[in-house]
């Protein structure tokens, strides 16, 4: 296995694209303080960007997708607990994985 120079300037370039637009909004935001009504909904950002990442997965996947995505979101709903909702939810889907 050897080390491509290409895939290592991908990753660079990745990671400073990455930098620049997260810095850029802590500057921005520095620069000018938005309205109420604006921040209160850059606070439902970060939820609506995760159901844009498993809504299409629930719905291109099969039982297993399903069965760890409900065991998810019980396991949330009895322990208020994101890391045992995430570790709940694929212990759920692996034991499908497995037995299928």
């Amino acid at each position: 296995m050897t080390l491509d120079p290409w895939v290592l300037a991908a990753i660079a370039a990745m990671a400073a694209a990455t930098l620049v637009t997260r810095a850029g909004g802590y500057l921005l935001f520095r620069a000018f303080s938005p309205p109420p009504i604006v921040r209160a909904m850059l606070g439902y950002i970060p939820g609506t960007l995760f159901v844009s990442y498993v809504a299409p997965a629930l719905a291109a996947g099969g039982l297993q997708q399903w069965v760890g995505a409900l065991a998810t979101i019980a396991v949330m709903l009895a322990t208020r607990n994101l890391a045992l909702a995430i570790l709940g939810g694929t212990a759920a889907a692996g034991v499908v994985w497995a037995a299928g």
